[in-house]
């Protein structure tokens, strides 16, 4: 799935033990910081959504096995609109 991240999700995803916002150099990762667009696994998507911390959602970006653990219309509730 891809998703702009928020503070909230970056918070909530450090908290589970996958810090996506501190820099890896050694990696080539920058880290991110909200408003940066990545691609998450569903499964993550869906546990932050049941936490309330879900980031939103860019659907064109969004591979359609993420309908394996989520609804079409929870995606459409966390839509990005552009």
């Amino acid at each position: 799935m891809c998703a702009q991240m928020t503070e909230q999700f970056l918070a909530f995803t450090r908290w589970q033990g996958n810090d996506l916002s501190t820099p890896m150099p050694e990696h080539g990762f920058p880290g991110l910081k909200s408003g940066d667009r990545w691609c998450l696994c569903a499964m993550r998507w869906k546990e932050a959504m049941d936490a309330g911390v879900a980031p939103t959602v860019i659907l064109e970006a969004t591979h359609i096995a993420a309908l394996e653990f989520v609804s079409l219309e929870e995606l459409k509730a966390h839509a990005l609109a552009e």
